[in-house]
């Protein structure tokens, strides 16, 4: 710090209240001691100073400078600032206060606006400088680019590392494993027994909740210390190729390091498969056939899913083409009504619906139940006028007697029915694929 900067500081006469921040990027050793020498540097020199009072050392250490959400001490820091008291922060350098151009530049400015001096000694900046602001973010893009550079030199190192096979394992929340003397994971006999029957008990068709209920009634502690079981829990052993003596590197990676997201690797990078390169739990046929039985049960939910989905399309939206109001010549749209604790289905005019009776006075509403009463006697009036049978879509042929029985969306699905004007309640022109209308009644009493 210069005669210039201890004068600027001083001049109002009265001790500052002095804090320094100091952080270290890893937790290694040498790390370490730079991370003490900071501390007994900041008090030595806060303290030779007759005009400054120190306030606090705050120090992060092992934590990443690109993000500042989890530096505790840096956190508290701001906090004390907000407080106003702190009237200056040092900071050996840019990289150590942040590496995210943003964030420093953000922070800075608060600080500023709350009067709270911050000096930085290597790039010898005083905040409150004129010209500060162009020359911190100068200095502070520096810092973010060597954060990148650094990241994307470890990134190439941890693939270098995967392609040679160097495999690094975490088996914290891995039951069934722990990691032996000789680096590699041994198998914990007493937890693997629980990991053979979740598999076994998928294979012979159980759910995986009624799994997760069985193992929380035995009583089975998992990794975390909890006798609790979920769906997920289950999942994710049944879905752990390390259970077979597989590893799979990278199935994740960091996509930008300065937010630290790590995303799932889907083809966006290479992915490294190593087999029989530790003890299995599980032998490959067990694993296979739950992989497959996965298949099936996901095809199964797909094909149950389009199947409602197509009953909902048939009930709900599939006579939105057919149901139009003569008087404005909108189509009809359901909607659903209450009344008490029932709540029931209504086709009304879409310019009603919309603008209510300023864009159609004239339309009626119809609750679906009698609409679909009125539809079943139109068509079966349709199949008596016809003396021979008619062949419907969907590869089947019907008459009368078999109408009643129809499901509503079959009803439709045969498309007999081309168009329904809705004049009233007591009057529907129901009209057919030869172009004869039938008019119905759709009133409750009918």
């Amino acid at each position: 710090m210069n005669e210039t900067q201890e004068k600027q500081i001083t001049e109002e006469g009265l001790k500052k209240r002095v804090a320094a921040y100091c952080r270290v990027s890893t937790d290694e050793g040498n790390q370490l001691n730079s991370y003490k020498t900071q501390i007994a540097y900041y008090k030595s020199l806060i303290s030779a100073n007759p005009d400054w009072e120190m306030v606090a050392i705050y120090a992060d250490e092992g934590l990443s400078g690109t993000q500042t959400r989890n530096r505790t001490q840096f956190n508290r820091m701001i906090r004390m600032c907000r407080r106003g008291r702190i009237d200056i922060i040092l900071c050996k350098s840019i990289s150590r206060f942040a590496r995210n151009t943003v964030d420093c530049l953000i922070y800075v400015r608060e600080l500023k606006s709350r009067g709270v001096t911050v000096i930085f000694e290597k790039e010898n900046i005083n905040t409150m400088a004129a010209n500060s602001e162009f020359t911190l973010s100068l200095f502070a893009s520096f810092a973010q680019a060597e954060s990148e550079s650094i990241s994307r030199n470890i990134t190439w190192g941890i693939e270098k590392s995967f392609r040679e096979g160097k495999i690094r394992y975490r088996l914290e929340q891995t039951m069934g494993y722990r990691l032996g003397a000789d680096g590699k994971p041994e198998i914990i006999e007493d937890e693997a027994v629980h990991v053979r029957e979740i598999f076994k008990m998928f294979a012979d068709g159980f759910s995986m909740g009624q799994i997760a209920n069985h193992m929380t009634e035995k009583g089975v502690i998992r990794r975390c210390g909890s006798a609790n079981w979920s769906r997920k829990n289950v999942e994710m052993i049944l879905r752990n190729e390390k259970y077979v003596g597989r590893v799979i590197q990278q199935k994740t990676f960091t996509q930008d390091c300065l937010t630290h997201k790590r995303i799932r690797n889907t083809g966006q990078k290479p992915q490294y498969v190593y087999d029989h390169v530790h003890p299995a739990i599980i032998d490959e046929e067990t694993f296979e056939k739950v992989r497959q039985e996965f298949a099936r049960r996901s095809l199964e939910a797909e094909q149950k899913k389009a199947a409602i989905s197509r009953r909902k399309d048939y009930t709900r939206y599939a006579l939105n083409g057919l149901l139009v109001c003569p008087w404005c010549g909108a189509n009809y749209r359901r909607t659903i009504w209450k009344s008490g604790n029932t709540r029931y289905g209504v086709w009304r005019c879409g310019n009603r619906l919309e603008g209510g009776k300023l864009r159609c006075a004239k339309s009626v509403s119809l609750k679906e139940t009698e609409l679909q009463k009125a539809l079943y006697k139109a068509y079966t009036w349709k199949l008596k006028e016809k003396s021979e049978s008619l062949r419907v879509t969907d590869g089947f042929t019907t008459d009368h007697t078999a109408i009643e029985t129809m499901t509503f969306e079959k009803f439709l699905d045969t498309g007999i029915i081309t168009k329904i004007d809705v004049y009233s309640k007591n009057e529907l022109h129901v009209w057919f694929q030869d172009g004869m209308p039938k008019t119905m009644d759709c009133s409750e009493k009918s």
